[in-house]
């Protein structure tokens, strides 16, 4: 069963070793955990549904709280305190493009917000229900999941838009076929979450970002339903495609997903290496991109993240051989871990190893084989449930992400880093942070940035620390040649943020499509951009 006030399976937990809670009580102090909720307090709170009667909508209480927030910081404490704002009034589970179709007339006809839901997995506010005194119909897409066409001449999938992760590679893989789309969040993110939210994967260098990834599909809009063909490539005018994708349900509900896939590989591996410092580890992995040396997926953690990670992994005598091992070899103090994918044929992952290992050597960094790498793929997708870990210990913990060019990365990591770490200290708190870079190309990279800090004594102080960290970090983004979102979107969260990035004109050009598609303003409201309609 899912949690309904966290991450993920309530039977899968991952604790912290305990060296590792002492190395976060030594960074950032110790406090007192705040106290959840139940699940029977919350349903208490929940009130009548404004909605009319339908067949395909249900409204008990217990389905409208666990369709009602994502995995935002401030999600979690909502979850955890039960105060959680405004409810869906109904969730509907449509089956087909033809009851998506009759809840979006429904919809029309009683002037009701809609919500499309994937997997529940925002981390921007993205499905958060607001008061704007109309009834709120979440729609979730979660029983349309299935395959639904594989064409093997031209290697494109159908799926229904609900598809998770762990579903689109198991049907897939019976067809020795992979969609290599890998974010973090696999285990719950659905096909249409990762177009609607311009998702990427762990493993981009070789399978491409969603844009890459989206062929076509169906979207059904307030205006009628709208094909889009998966053409190889066009020159007739905008590519329509990009409409929708980032759109987060402010255009229409997308309902089947066309995608490119890939034969599985033969062969996969993961590898770690060690550098010296952090301008050694960038400057390796920016000459194995802008080498076009063949990995499936970089990982530069900076020295704080690996220390970090190492103080977090457990095993702690292996760990110190680990480090002596490393400080002999020059990689002492300062160290930056890269992990490495390689994945291809035997002999793309052999030439592409050799091509690597001369890289490292000329930056000077430690190469140390696969048994690290195969430790982060076997937790690749259980590290968010530390969350609920670092929660129980009384600590809060959210993430920020951008992108920037190869230039501005110093510079920025240390504006982003400095800010959330001296952000509480007239609070008397300490920030615990930290930076890998995740996704890479030619032009620059991400930057995705980790904090830890202590709960306050109570819910409303501790989320008035979030908003205060959450804001100054996010003008210093959009202010200094970041995006406000390489990865997660838009949702609420990140739209007050949006004009620095795309100008006035491009904010007026999103808002007349907006308007174009939907002028009863129905259609996730406040979501990409801040609601004007009263």
């Amino acid at each position: 069963m899912r949690r309904w006030n966290g991450w993920g399976d309530d039977q899968f937990n991952l604790e912290l070793p305990p060296n590792g809670k002492q190395f976060l009580a030594d960074l950032i102090g110790t406090t007192a955990p705040l106290q959840d909720v139940s699940l029977a307090d919350v349903m208490s709170k929940v009130p009548a549904s404004r909605l009319p009667d339908h067949p395909l909508i249900t409204t008990d209480a217990e389905t409208r709280i666990r369709h009602a927030r994502g995995q935002s910081l401030p999600d979690w404490l909502a979850m955890r305190s039960g105060d959680f704002g405004l409810f869906p009034d109904g969730v509907a589970f449509p089956e087909t493009d033809e009851q998506v179709r009759e809840l979006l007339d429904f919809a029309i006809s009683n002037t009701i917000h809609v919500i499309p839901y994937g997997g529940g997995t925002s981390v921007a506010g993205h499905i958060n229900p607001e008061d704007h005194g109309q009834p709120v119909l979440t729609i979730s897409m979660s029983r349309m999941n299935r395959l639904l066409d594989l064409d093997t001449e031209s290697q494109i999938a159908t799926f229904g838009a609900g598809t998770p992760g762990p579903l689109v590679e198991a049907q897939l893989k019976a067809h020795g076929y992979t969609l290599g789309h890998f974010p973090q969040s696999f285990e719950l993110s659905t096909l249409g979450g990762w177009v609607a939210s311009r998702s990427s994967g762990q493993q981009s260098l070789r399978y491409g970002r969603i844009e890459q990834l989206f062929a076509g599909g169906t979207v059904q809009t307030l205006k009628g339903a709208w094909e889009l063909p998966a053409i190889p490539a066009t020159s007739a005018g905008p590519d329509l495609r990009e409409w929708f994708m980032g759109s987060e349900g402010r255009l229409g509900i997308i309902t089947t997903v066309k995608v490119r896939v890939s034969p599985v590989a033969p062969q996969e591996s993961f590898h770690v290496v060690f550098f010296p410092s952090f301008s050694a580890a960038k400057r390796a992995t920016r000459t194995l991109v802008q080498s076009r040396v063949p990995l499936s997926m970089l990982r530069v953690s900076n020295a704080t993240e690996t220390t970090t990670q190492l103080a977090l992994a457990g095993h702690e005598s292996l760990i110190r051989l680990l480090e002596r091992f490393l400080n002999f070899r020059g990689a002492g103090e300062g160290k930056c871990m890269v992990t490495l994918g390689l994945t291809g044929t035997k002999a793309q992952c052999r030439s592409a190893l050799h091509q690597l290992k001369a890289i490292v050597r000329d930056n000077d960094g430690v190469y140390t084989g696969t048994h690290l790498g195969r430790k982060w793929a076997e937790k690749r997708f259980t590290m968010p449930y530390l969350r609920e870990a670092l929660w129980q210990l009384g600590y809060a913990v959210d993430t920020l992400e951008t992108s920037t060019n190869w230039a501005n990365v110093d510079s920025l990591m240390e504006k982003i880093e400095g800010n959330l770490r001296a952000g509480l200290k007239n609070k008397g708190q300490s920030v615990h942070v930290f930076t890998h870079l995740s996704h890479f190309y030619g032009q620059g990279c991400s930057l995705y940035t980790t904090y830890v800090f202590p709960v306050a004594g109570s819910y409303d102080e501790t989320f008035a620390h979030w908003q205060h960290l959450k804001h100054t970090t996010s003008e210093i983004i959009v202010n200094n040649q970041g995006t406000i979102s390489h990865q997660h979107g838009v949702g609420k969260d990140h739209a007050p943020y949006l004009p620095v990035e795309k100008g006035s004109l491009g904010i007026y050009a999103i808002e007349s499509l907006v308007q174009a598609f939907d002028e009863q303003a129905l259609l996730n409201p406040g979501t990409l951009l801040p609601r004007k309609e009263s």
